[in-house]
């Protein structure tokens, strides 16, 4: 697909220092304090939706509308376009771009949309260069808003998708090869936490040699086999530092899309039905810092590719209603 310029549209701004300033913060946030913040109004994302949606000229939609039953929907993938149209070039109108900017603004925390515009400039250009779909209408039982592009998967729902966090399974990634410059190394930082709290035969539980594919993210419900060390193994300590970690894996998004994953976890078995698992492949600095690690539960698959490159994958939900 031909390369747009997205500069003069989608203005590029050196954030590094802000992520430096809220790297500390990010990694003291407990899950029960961040759930109960103040976020953004409910369905406000989806509000937008619905104008970007009623905005769309009859070409617009043939290109960019599917239907709700469009198995592509679930496609899982950490680079892919899910229309042709590109966000920056004149397909879209100005105000319909600024919609697309304000839907993708609305569906993250603060600190999580800066992160996610430093990646988006850094890997393809800015979210110009991005592309958008809208499958079913706002105003039907089932819809959902779905972007796309170099490591980025986001939805917005409106909650319409039954028993599905976030709408799906969601994506984010970043470029730089540096584990330490990368992006989402925080996160690392923070799960690897869990790891050091281990003690010896924990640790050997917890730790194994080689990451299941990246991709493979479908929930296993109550009969699955998951890598890792079970959560309800641990000491009340290290539950509530797993508590914590979550909460920093949540930030980046919404507070009403982190409660909902919360929720969906509880429904499956609660946090002591999760497994952490950490891989001892591409340990980048050889540090012991794992930069592969899954979190996995009959509800709940997260797994971080961090080398060479992050490749991120979010998907909970109620494994029953899964089709993915």
């Amino acid at each position: 697909m031909q390369k747009i310029e997205t500069s003069k549209i989608w203005s590029s701004h050196d954030r590094r220092n802000f992520l430096k300033a809220t790297a500390a913060t990010i990694t003291t946030a407990s899950l029960s304090r961040f759930v109960h913040a103040e976020g953004t109004t409910p369905a406000s994302a989806e509000t937008v939706v619905a104008e970007l949606y009623q905005s769309f000229t009859d070409a617009q939609r043939q290109k960019v509308c599917r239907s709700i039953s469009d198995p592509i929907l679930n496609r899982v993938n950490a680079n892919w376009h899910v229309s042709e149209p590109l966000i920056g070039n004149d397909f879209f109108s100005r105000s319909q771009q600024a919609m697309i900017e304000k839907i993708v603004k609305e569906l993250t925390s603060a600190e999580g949309f800066d992160r996610l515009q430093s990646q988006m400039d850094y890997d393809d250009g800015g979210l110009g260069a991005y592309s958008m779909a809208m499958f079913g209408k706002p105003n039907d039982t089932s819809f959902q808003w779905l972007l796309t592009g170099r490591h980025v998967t986001l939805r917005a729902d409106g909650n319409t998708i039954a028993g599905r966090a976030f709408g799906g399974p969601i994506i984010y990634g970043h470029g730089e090869t540096s584990a330490k410059d990368n992006l989402f190394y925080y996160q690392t930082k923070r799960v690897n936490e869990v790891f050091a709290s281990l003690d010896k035969d924990q640790a050997a539980i917890a730790l194994g040699k080689a990451a299941p594919e990246e991709t493979k993210v479908a929930l296993q419900g109550a009969g699955g086999k998951f890598d890792g060390i079970e959560v309800a193994s641990l000491s009340s300590d290290q539950k509530e530092l797993v508590r914590d970690v979550l909460g920093t894996l949540m930030s980046p998004f919404r507070t009403e899309d982190a409660k909902e994953a919360l929720q969906i976890i509880d429904d499956g078995g609660g946090l002591g039905s999760l497994r952490f698992a950490f891989f001892a492949d591409e340990d980048l600095n050889n540090d012991g810092i794992w930069d592969m690690w899954r979190i996995e539960g009959p509800n709940a698959v997260i797994h971080f590719r961090g080398a060479p490159h992050v490749h991120a994958y979010i998907h909970i939900g109620d494994a029953s209603l899964d089709k993915t």
